[in-house]
């Protein structure tokens, strides 16, 4: 069998696209918060016990996902608040940040005169047993959008119809942590927008408690890399480039210093210039298919682009940040989504619509 993720669907009102979308990833969201507790020393209990927390925030900034949390809870047959704690992941206590270099590619810089955007994603190898493809199909005028998540989130990586996409990486230090939102809700509340200027507008209204780079574009051909944080959103001036990287390291001038900097990925420095050389090198005449070949560079191997951890890699950071678990590449024009399931330079690109069978 050809090693990819499946892709489930679901289309409806918002109870009804939880309810779909827990019956399908059942066995992927238990499995998920089964390794959560055991990677954050708790029993589900405790993990229950945490999310309910937070849910009084739910309420506050988000409240039309908790029915559709509700739906996902009953599809999969798991109480409320397991599914809850699917939508806040590490903010339910201490785990290993991943290690994700994500790009957008301007129309300029492409031989289709259409935007890439895209990234690796870099976590724990299990993951891979929780992931999978999403297509969400609202009943009620929100937009449509296909993406790659895992273990029962709401929203991570993709694309809705109105080319609005988003991909993001962990950052070292900057602004503590506050009692808030994770970055999960924010994603798939991304995916209600129209263009990035509504984007932007959102994250200057919904506050997180913890900070992560946000890698998107829409249909326009527009492209924008913001960092967000605890202490709200830093979007980062491109000065009209042609493309845009991120690796796992603060860019804006607030943040960019040696004090944040030792708290980051030693390798993220590497990651960003060497994604930021292989696009120069081609810019003007990108494919897609170049993108593919991009992702799964070897560069300082075996913590580059393509990422492939080992116990006897003798790089101590590496089993704490994971391997490539998903390379995945958006085109807003196009409404498409592509996913490798792991290395990609093992596995192949699936091709996802919007819509489709």
């Amino acid at each position: 069998m050809p090693n990819v993720y499946p892709l489930f669907t679901a289309a409806g009102s918002e109870r009804e696209l939880g309810r779909q979308h827990g019956e399908q990833a059942a066995s992927r969201i238990d499995g998920y918060l089964d390794f959560l507790a055991t990677s954050l020393k708790v029993s589900r209990e405790e993990l229950r016990t945490r999310a309910s927390k937070f849910l009084p925030l739910f309420e506050r900034d988000c409240p039309h996902l908790i029915e559709e949390i509700r739906g996902l809870a009953e599809g999969a047959k798991l109480d409320f608040a397991d599914a809850l704690a699917a939508q806040l992941r590490g903010e339910l206590g201490p785990v290993a940040d991943g290690a994700c270099t994500s790009f957008a590619i301007g129309p300029a810089a492409t031989a289709s005169g259409e935007t890439i955007v895209g990234q690796t994603s870099d976590n724990p190898p299990e993951l891979m047993d929780f992931g999978y493809t999403l297509r969400v199909t609202p009943d009620d005028g929100r937009p449509a959008f296909v993406m790659w998540t895992f273990g029962g989130m709401l929203g991570y990586f993709g694309v809705n119809t109105h080319g609005v996409c988003h991909f993001a990486n962990s950052l070292g230090g900057g602004p503590k942590w506050k009692f808030a939102l994770a970055h999960y809700p924010l994603k798939r509340l991304i995916f209600e927008q129209k263009n990035l200027d509504e984007v932007q507008q959102l994250m200057r209204t919904f506050p997180v408690c913890s900070n992560g780079n946000y890698m998107l574009g829409d249909d326009s051909g527009a492209i924008l890399d913001v960092e967000m944080t605890s202490d709200g959103p830093f979007p980062l001036d491109n000065n009209g480039a042609d493309f845009l990287v991120h690796s796992n390291h603060y860019l804006c001038n607030e943040h960019a210093c040696d004090e944040n900097f030792e708290h980051s990925l030693p390798d993220s420095f590497f990651r960003l210039d060497r994604m930021t050389e292989l696009i120069r090198e081609k810019s003007g005449s990108i494919t897609v298919d170049d993108v593919k070949t991009m992702l799964a560079d070897h560069g300082n191997y075996p913590t580059g682009i393509c990422r492939h951890p080992g116990k006897d890699s003798g790089h101590a950071m590496l089993d704490a940040n994971g391997c490539t678990v998903a390379a995945i590449i958006v085109e807003p024009m196009q409404g498409k989504l592509h996913v490798a399931r792991g290395n990609a330079c093992e596995n192949e690109f699936v091709e996802y619509a919007i819509t489709g069978g």
